[in-house]
């Protein structure tokens, strides 16, 4: 009887094992145009398990039924799925109205680290020589695709705490609507934040204000907000 018993509870243990080590896949799409969206975050919050969509669109990420999976990118409305079974999922993101996080200028967010957050995703990243799988393993490769995944929002981050709305409200005599389409229009790259203070950045806002005062006024408004920032 005790045997049995045993039995029944490795049975259900290896049971459990196999259920937490799932592949749950699928695509993500965009509403309306229904395009296939590449390197949309994927984070399974009870796990931490991430990934990445690939070119097409296509995601597999280890999780469980009960486990809730969050979809992002910059850009797109957050989705969340709660995991109920293993069957293909398609998910569809919604473009934001402006693709815009605020932020005050002197703001007290807590600054975003992956390397404290993810230390296996940099682990898994690394290169040796007598490793083959370091170099052409999928977890390896998936893992160097989240590091620059990781040092791009890192830096849109820093963007994001000096090209406030409030900020540059303050400097364009622009509101709503018509200063959240200026903000996505003239929007700095990291590289010019970067090598810039604030007296030029209020010099190049007031610079392409001009600009586009200067454009007629079909062309103030964006027109699609896929694209990345404004190089400068």
């Amino acid at each position: 009887m005790k045997i049995r018993y045993i039995l029944i509870v490795l049975l259900g243990l290896i049971a459990g094992s196999a259920s937490a080590q799932d592949i749950l896949k699928g695509t993500v799409t965009e509403s309306g145009s229904g395009n296939k969206l590449s390197n949309v975050f994927i984070r399974d919050n009870a796990s931490k398990q991430l990934g990445l969509t690939d070119k097409d669109g296509n995601f597999s990420i280890k999780t469980a039924t009960g486990h809730l999976i969050i979809f992002d990118s910059p850009g797109y409305v957050s989705d969340t799925l709660f995991v109920v079974d293993m069957t293909a999922k398609k998910i569809v993101l919604t473009t934001k109205t402006i693709a815009l996080r605020e932020v005050t200028i002197n703001s007290t967010r807590a600054a975003f680290d992956p390397h404290t957050e993810y230390p296996e995703v940099y682990e898994k990243s690394k290169l040796y020589v007598l490793s083959p799988t370091t170099w052409f393993g999928k977890d390896a490769r998936d893992a160097r695709r989240l590091k620059k995944y990781f040092k791009t929002e890192q830096e849109q981050r820093q963007v994001d705490a000096a090209f406030t709305r409030t900020y540059v409200g303050s400097i364009v005599p622009l509101k709503g609507s018509d200063l959240d389409d200026f903000m996505v229009m003239y929007r700095p790259s990291y590289a010019f934040i970067k090598s810039n203070d604030a007296r030029s950045l209020a010099v190049y806002i007031n610079d392409s204000y001009k600009k586009f005062e200067a454009l007629p006024p079909e062309k103030r408004k964006v027109q699609a907000l896929t694209t990345g920032p404004v190089t400068n």
